[in-house]
């Protein structure tokens, strides 16, 4: 997979997606949100969710697991997804690509 590869799946997620979500809440989840609705007494529920989303996604690219998952599955890192361009594209490497044959000749005499 590549860069290309990880766009073109984030645009069809996002549009998969659409405007809403139906999410449905086990138990523990329930209590959980009930909770946080009781203490931060938002608007609405969706605000919280929103938050929460927010959240988990800042804390997976703070902690690397964003890039971990990114690396596995598409061979890309957060950073060259907001670049546009892998590292090797940013520093040129792929530019001059280096000869894989073995040549002994230039050590002769």
């Amino acid at each position: 997979m590549s860069l290309d590869d990880l766009q073109a799946d984030i645009e069809d997620e996002y549009t998969d997606l659409g405007d809403e979500v139906g999410v449905s809440l086990d138990r523990e989840t329930r209590n959980e949100l009930a909770m946080l609705n009781a203490a931060f007494d938002p608007d609405d529920t969706d605000e919280l969710l929103r938050r929460a989303v927010h959240m988990l996604f800042q804390s997976a690219v703070e902690t690397g697991n964003l890039t971990f998952h990114l690396r596995s599955e598409y061979d890309v890192t957060y950073d060259e997804y907001l670049s546009g361009m892998t590292y090797d594209e940013m520093t040129g490497g792929n530019q001059f690509p280096q000869q894989q044959q073995k040549d002994d000749r230039r050590y002769q005499f």
